[in-house]
């Protein structure tokens, strides 16, 4: 290989192409479209000319796709790599133009290898061949359905190009010497994408001390660039599954596309998911892992992941569990637990056992012998889990052993009450108390860094991408509170599309404490947080706010109607006694729903309602997902 840069020679034949930059995935949707001319039309002549060149075995989309994501270390992270041991990251760019030549007369192979790891590169191509007509076919073979990919020139064999990379690529290496078929020849292929030719096709540039999303945010002009490639990609391949195959989805170009796109609401993912349906299986080969839905106010759904979904998850999962405040030598007390599926300690697990800390994953129920051993024995400093399961075992902790220290607190699954924050400050000198939002469905949708607090979330518009919309589906601005949906760019097998997640709250533009700028989410709980009777509405948030000053860690609300009679019933949780009177009123003087004072028609149904304050961990838990359910609505169930 030699290598050197400049202009092409005027006398190099240019053909169409769109504008940079470019991305891998647009390459793959466009060889999959030749994929499909060789399967459904070979006895077509374009179809017939790849195969007579010895050239069709390259059209495989599945084992190319796993070669570039060696190549690249992450085909749906282009063009970042992020790093598991330190938090920075390599970025990739294009070396510009490569010269190739096509000198085989027997054989087009070595060239169109090369012509598509250059494209996948985002570099401009240059054949010298004596065929240019056979190189019209396939590149126009390739453009066909209209996905952005480099330029293409033809030029004489023997021309000069002296400023452009001319790389020579070596025949396929052999196997075995044995005959081999054209799946084989394709996992050849994809191992080429690992040889030293195969990484020459583009520049890699260490980036020390920058994060990934610092990447990210100094290449802000771009999002809208990278978000369409991926946007394109998931929907083409959601193509593939039943049930978007009948919605006819519309053809992706640019960011703004994304509205045109149908909502999936939850009663639709319910009825065509496992074990219901196989509706939105995409068809992949088995691969990866199977989760299941909390269902803490429904029946269970099982998701799946593929093995590149998979990985995707955790590539992003690292830096977000780095920005919440882990680094190298942290030891973690992981108290995440998987039951029946549920996806909690399997997807921590995986994330954890790749970055260089020491994780003790408890497995099941977390108790106060498992933190002071773990602390006494291993001096872990750092501890995740769910605030309703969490909370609990470490005040439990703290009195076995008053002098108990954990440096970082790490939580996800709900909210965590500004009071328990200032516990854990004050008590267990927490540096580090930090939330991510995360979903079964969707993996990792905001997290919070050291500078920020309460509700607020950086998004990862480059993994989920996160809109706000009123109740009809219409986009909200900037600032306005409303229903979340979630596309997922980086989840292929069961795609979610602009997905009514269930959640409130609301996005704008922040310039963060950390140096990010750029969209952050307040989240604001869960969208049936609406308490509607007698035709007045309360906020479940609303209420657990007036209820921070009674230091209460979780809040329960009941609702029901029977013979005429509805009711409210609040409950609390807290570490010290409370007087359910004193709540109770404090309560019926800042809503008026809950007022005494209220005036009722005759024929209007009688109303109670009551306060229940509990002890610390007394109301009941879900036995998968270890959350307290919000709001029970006996009205809806019956």
């Amino acid at each position: 290989m030699t290598a050197t840069t400049t202009p092409i020679h005027p006398a190099a034949e240019a053909r169409p192409a769109t504008a940079g930059p470019y991305h891998p995935t647009d390459l793959l949707l466009a060889v999959e479209h030749v994929e499909q001319v060789l399967t459904r039309e070979p006895g077509s002549p374009a179809a017939r000319a790849l195969v007579d060149a010895g050239v069709g075995f390259l059209f495989r989309t599945d084992e190319l796709t796993e070669g570039l994501d060696e190549l690249f270390g992450g085909v749906s992270q282009y063009p970042w790599r992020p790093l598991t041991d330190s938090d920075d990251v390599i970025a990739f760019s294009p070396v510009g133009t490569v010269v190739f030549d096509d000198s085989a007369p027997e054989s087009a192979e070595p060239t169109v290898r090369g012509l598509l790891l250059a494209w996948a590169s985002g570099d401009d191509v240059v054949v010298r061949t004596a065929r240019p007509q056979w190189w019209r076919t396939l590149e126009d073979l390739l453009r066909a359905p209209g996905f952005p990919l480099p330029a293409l020139r033809t030029a004489e064999p023997g021309e000069s190009f002296p400023d452009a990379v001319v790389i020579d690529v070596p025949p396929l290496p052999a196997v075995g010497g044995a005959p081999t078929d054209a799946v084989v020849d394709a996992r050849r292929f994809r191992l080429d994408c690992t040889s030293g030719w195969a990484q020459g096709l583009s520049r890699r540039e260490y980036l020390p001390g920058t994060t990934l999303a610092q990447a990210r945010a100094a290449a802000a002009d771009g999002l809208d660039g990278r978000v369409a490639a991926r946007l394109r990609y998931l929907v083409e391949r959601a193509r593939r599954a039943p049930y978007y195959r009948g919605l006819d989805l519309p053809r992706v170009t640019d960011r703004a596309d994304l509205q045109r796109l149908p909502i999936l609401n939850k009663a639709d993912l319910e009825q065509h998911s496992l074990p219901t349906s196989t509706d939105l299986n995409s068809g992949d080969r088995p691969s990866g892992e199977v989760l299941r839905s909390g269902a803490t106010a429904g029946t269970p759904r099982y998701i799946v992941y593929s093995r590149a979904d998979w990985t995707n998850m955790v590539r992003e999962a690292i830096p977000v569990l780095y920005a919440l405040g882990l680094r190298p030598g942290d030891r973690v007390i992981n108290t995440l637990f998987g039951g029946e599926l549920y996806g909690g300690l399997v997807t921590s697990q995986n994330e954890l056992s790749r970055m260089p800390v020491e994780t003790y994953t408890v497995g099941g129920r977390a108790t106060a012998d498992h933190i002071l051993m773990l602390v006494r024995s291993f001096d872990a400093n750092a501890v995740l889990g769910m605030p309703s399961l969490l909370l609990p075992v470490l005040r439990a902790s703290k009195a076995a052993f008053p002098e108990l220290r954990i440096e970082k607190v790490l939580y996800g699954g709900s909210p965590m009450m500004e009071t328990d924050k200032q516990w854990l400050r004050d008590e267990l000198g927490a540096k580090t108390v930090a939330s991510i939002l995360a979903a079964n469905d969707g993996a990792q949708l905001g997290y919070q860094c050291s500078e920020m607090s309460g509700t607020l979330h950086h998004v990862c518009d480059d993994y989920n991408l996160i809109e706000v919309v009123d109740e009809q589906g219409e986009p909200l601005p900037d600032g306005e509170v409303g229903e979340l949906l979630v596309t997922s760019l980086q989840k292929l097998e069961g795609p979610l599309i602009r997905y009514r997640i269930g959640d409130i709250g609301r996005i704008y533009e922040h310039s963060c404490g950390c140096g990010l700028s750029g969209r952050v989410l307040e989240y604001l709980g869960r969208s049936d947080g609406q308490i509607k009777a007698h035709a007045q509405t309360m906020l479940y948030g609303d209420v657990v706010a007036e209820l921070a000053g009674f230091e209460v860690s979780e809040v329960q609300i009941e609702i029901a109607s029977r013979d005429r009679h509805e009711s409210i019933v609040i409950r609390t949780e807290s570490t010290r006694p409370l007087d359910p009177a004193e709540v109770k009123a404090h309560l019926e003087s800042k809503f008026k729903l809950l007022g005494g004072q209220q005036e009722w028609e005759e024929d209007e149904l009688l109303f109670h309602f009551a306060v229940e304050c509990l002890g610390e961990g007394e109301l009941p838990r879900h036995p998968v997902s270890g959350k307290v359910r919000g709001v029970i609505d006996r009205r809806v169930e019956s």
